[in-house]
């Protein structure tokens, strides 16, 4: 009996003090204290909004995580946004496809240019910067050179309900966030592969000696980032009724703040899906706290801006935390 409560009380301690629950708590206080400032924030159609409006930068931010714990980054993911929400909706009202057919072509032609940023990265060995920034303009050229800059209008019913249905009370795209949260996170902590993604973040050159084939770990997780981009962006796309060539522009930026906030290492090996999806329902109600409370458009993105730097200091500052620990302990 006391053996099996021992382990209740480190497995309690465990996650009490792990950087997702930190975050939980932060997340939690924000609500309360929004709830107090303006009432609206708590009432069910606010909520039902947030957490639509969150649920595809968590999808995105997932993708943009799996490529953070390899040390990497992704700055294309909003063009694939873009890209996959234009894409869908014009194969759909201009080729006449299908729903399905279309939103799967347009994911996967998202998918190849995830192809393209790997084979850059692996074989061309250009710096993921670089890389991705050349591939980010690219995308959004050829979102202007599909639509003229001309929006897509009338889409079908069938396409809509993708972004704007529910299932109960629920928002549909809530539940394919979930969907693909569960699936990356069972990936990421029960595969191999995701053993594997973590090891090359935590340090490249002893996974290569390892025998693993780190290249081939780069390919993947730049291919799923811009694959769960342009799914992102045909929620977006159905949520918003209509194509616009320049959605996801500067969406690079919220991914990024998402999985940063969620308490992801920026040199790799060290981060969790549930984080990112914490990360991003804060950045969620920030946005909408900024609405309810009636701040000046203009100065959204530099709070936001401020978040960002402010997150990726702490990760800095505890990351500093630690090794002056272990450089102690070394000494004692």
């Amino acid at each position: 009996m006391k053996t099996s409560q021992f382990a209740l009380d480190s497995r309690v301690r465990k996650v009490t003090s792990s950087i997702p629950f930190s975050i939980f708590v932060v997340l939690v206080v924000m609500c309360v204290a929004l709830s107090i400032v303006n009432p609206t924030f708590i009432t069910v159609n606010n909520l039902q909004s947030v957490t639509r409006a969150f649920s595809y930068i968590a999808i995105m931010a997932i993708g943009e995580l799996l490529v953070i714990l390899t040390g990497g980054i992704d700055l294309s993911i909003g063009s694939m946004v873009g890209l996959g929400g234009l894409l869908s909706a014009y194969l759909i009202v201009n080729a006449e496809l299908p729903v399905l057919v279309a939103v799967l072509a347009a994911i996967l032609a998202c998918t190849a240019f995830g192809v393209i940023n790997g084979f850059l990265i692996t074989r061309v060995n250009l710096p993921p910067f670089i890389a991705t920034l050349g591939i980010m303009s690219i995308a959004r050229s050829v979102c202007y050179i599909i639509t003229k800059g001309y929006p897509i209008l009338r889409l079908p019913k069938s396409f809509l309900y993708i972004g704007q249905g529910y299932v109960g009370p629920i928002p549909f795209p809530v539940i394919l966030m979930v969907v693909v949260g569960v699936g990356a996170s069972v990936s990421l902590r029960k595969t191999v592969t995701g053993r594997r993604i973590f090891a090359l973040g935590g340090n490249e050159e002893a996974t290569r000696f390892s025998g693993i084939n780190t290249n081939r770990i780069k390919m993947l997780v730049y291919i799923l980032s811009a694959t769960l981009a342009g799914f992102a962006g045909v929620i977006l796309t159905s949520r918003m009724g209509s194509a616009q060539s320049s959605v996801g522009i500067s969406y690079e930026l919220d991914g990024i703040a998402a999985v940063i906030i969620g308490g992801t290492s920026m040199s790799g090996g060290e981060g969790s899906v549930i984080g990112t999806i914490i990360g991003a329902a804060i950045m969620g109600i920030i946005k909408n706290a900024l609405v309810l409370l009636q701040v000046d458009p203009y100065w959204q993105q530099l709070i936001i801006g401020l978040v960002i730097i402010l997150a990726v200091s702490i990760d800095q500052i505890r990351k500093m935390n630690t090794r002056v620990t272990l450089e102690k302990a070394k000494i004692t």
